[in-house]
């Protein structure tokens, strides 16, 4: 049972809690309605997302089995066959797409389109796009794009292109740190990760990390002192928010440059004390910007 969680990676499902920040930042969190429907959205979410670790693992058996972590992934390490897999793959897609169809309240036929959107994304992206240097990181970044529209939809809340700007300029960020951390594994034991490695180099990626970094925290700055945001929230302290925002990217590029591991994001966020502390704190001061100005 410890290897088929382990292939299924319900750890990896806090990524999907991007479903919820639409209801989060419409100040609806108490609305149990919609809290229903957006977790709902949140569990098929994660079940595909599940589904794509699947397929993704037997088509990178081989590679995994030649990663100092990844070769003891249930697939790489033969604890998990490949037909098991499959069929757990299939039940997976299955009973995401039937608790929307059966149980959803709101934009159900939006929702199925969504997740079928990830799906064959991330299936091309399995089979094809992530030999593409620099597309491969961009579709990471699209599937969390997604995720924000998935809870849009499911909460019947109408997104500001400010929360898709920055959900993509923010997994853009961590997706080239995580291919950062390949090309330090494969300096380190000669080891190639990845097909298209070889068009990436350390150099590169540093100078896309600050790139990034500097470009989203402007783009957080511009969003907070908008005129728009200002009205919508009745406050014009949002701005004061930037501090956290601007010390979890210093601290990632930090464990990036600095101590070189940044090979899971999901580990980062349930080991780092830093990020833990100041993602907590910024969640904290918009909650009582949102729901205590009221």
């Amino acid at each position: 049972m410890g290897n088929l969680f382990a292939l299924i990676r319900p750890k990896h499902w806090t990524k999907n809690l991007f479903v919820f920040l639409p209801l989060f930042f419409a100040g609806e969190l108490g609305n149990k309605d919609l809290l229903a429907n957006c977790l709902l959205a949140f569990v098929a979410f994660s079940f595909v997302a599940s589904a794509i670790y699947c397929i993704n693992d037997i088509l990178d058996i081989e590679e995994d089995r030649k990663h100092p972590k990844k070769r003891y992934r249930p697939i790489a390490s033969g604890a998990v066959s490949i037909r098991t897999a499959i069929i757990i793959c299939v039940v997976l897609v299955v009973l995401a797409f039937s608790i929307i169809y059966l149980l959803s309240q709101t934009n159900m036929w939006q929702q199925i389109f969504i997740l079928v959107c990830y799906f064959v994304l991330n299936i091309l992206y399995c089979f094809l796009l992530k030999m593409i240097a620099i597309i491969d990181v961009m579709i990471i970044a699209k599937g969390f794009v997604l995720r924000i529209l998935m809870g849009g939809s499911a909460t019947n809340i109408e997104l500001t292109h400010w929360i898709i700007i920055m959900t993509f300029l923010l997994t853009l960020f961590i997706g080239f740190a995580k291919r950062r951390d390949d090309l330090v594994i494969q300096k380190n034991n000669g080891t190639v990760l990845r097909k298209n490695t070889n068009r990436y180099n350390l150099e590169f990626i540093n100078q896309v990390l600050c790139l990034l970094g500097g470009i989203t925290i402007v783009c957080y700055i511009m969003y907070t002192v908008s005129p728009e945001v200002i009205e919508r929230f009745n406050s014009p302290h949002i701005y004061l928010t930037t501090i956290f925002v601007l010390g979890g990217i210093v601290r990632y590029l930090q464990l990036a440059l600095v101590y070189e591991r940044t090979g899971s994001p999901t580990e980062i966020l349930l080991k780092d004390r830093f990020i833990q502390s100041g993602l907590l704190l910024w969640i904290l001061s918009f909650y009582l910007i949102i729901y205590l100005n009221e």
